[in-house]
């Protein structure tokens, strides 16, 4: 299926691995132009060598906290100059500790909406002006099954992710006259360090073994299996694609049926 993708560019943050690279590694594949950024050097290396391997194709990088207003209007600057602007922005970060409520300090809910919303609103303003003006853009956020149906012991995430839908579902409104459309997914429990460090603190915690994690996991969703970040990665670019064109406003959750609610 071709995606019409062909000439756009396409900025996905805290690509350096993770969902973020696999996204990255599919708009590649579909001829986008690919930037990314982290704050890791040397993971971020990894990720445009995999990707340029990959695909032949090369792939823009930038250092960048995406928390940092400064570093962040930097990167912008230089895209507009090198690029003109963006055409796809996928706002991806890493998610805040998991714990429970009685384990943060009200400077941690900062951290973590910090990270999660007001990054992807710091990132929106940006791209818009250059969207507007071509009368075209995708905007994806990535949040959680948190943001859908809070999970125990992610209760940043909870609050954080939530949020990010309120900010999409408002702002697809008001862009869709411009042509572009603004949606979240809430991806599931997905096989990434992430939830391998979930994993590592349920152990932790005493509640079982790494092995009974993964297993409980399993037996809450119907496909038994926990998702690949392939399969995630396949369907942000639908979203990016042509083919999209008349989605706008909705939180797609990419769970494998874990999610129980109507909507």
């Amino acid at each position: 299926m071709d995606c019409g993708l062909k000439g756009k560019v396409a900025l996905v943050t805290a690509a350096s691995k993770g969902l973020g690279k696999a996204v990255a590694l599919e708009l590649s594949k579909e001829y986008a132009s690919v930037i990314i950024c982290s704050r890791n050097d040397e993971n971020l290396k990894q990720a445009k060598e995999e990707i340029s391997q990959k695909t032949g194709k090369n792939v823009k990088t930038f250092i960048v906290d995406i928390t940092n207003d400064k570093q962040v209007k930097n990167m912008m600057k230089q895209i507009r100059k090198e690029f003109n602007g963006v055409d796809i922005l996928v706002n991806n970060a890493g998610g805040p500790p998991a714990g429970m409520f009685d384990e943060f300090s009200i400077e941690d809910y900062r951290n973590a909406i910090e990270l999660n919303l007001i990054s992807a609103i710091r990132l929106t303003y940006a791209v818009i002006p250059y969207m507007k003006s071509k009368k075209w853009g995708r905007i994806i956020n990535n949040t959680s099954v948190s943001a859908k149906q809070p999970l125990d012991n992610l209760i940043l995430s909870n609050t954080a992710r939530a949020g990010v839908l309120g900010f999409t579902k408002s702002i697809s409104n008001q862009l869709a006259p411009f042509g572009i459309t603004a949606n979240a997914i809430c991806p599931g429990y997905t096989k990434t360090g992430r939830v391998e460090n979930l994993a590592k603190s349920f152990e932790k915690s005493g509640k079982g073994s790494i092995k009974d994690f993964y297993q409980n996991i399993e037996q809450q969703v119907p496909m038994q299996k926990i998702g690949t970040p392939e399969e995630f990665a396949k369907t942000v670019v639908f979203l990016a694609s042509q083919n999209a064109s008349y989605i706008t406003g909705i939180a797609l959750q990419i769970d494998g049926g874990f999610i129980k609610s109507l909507f």
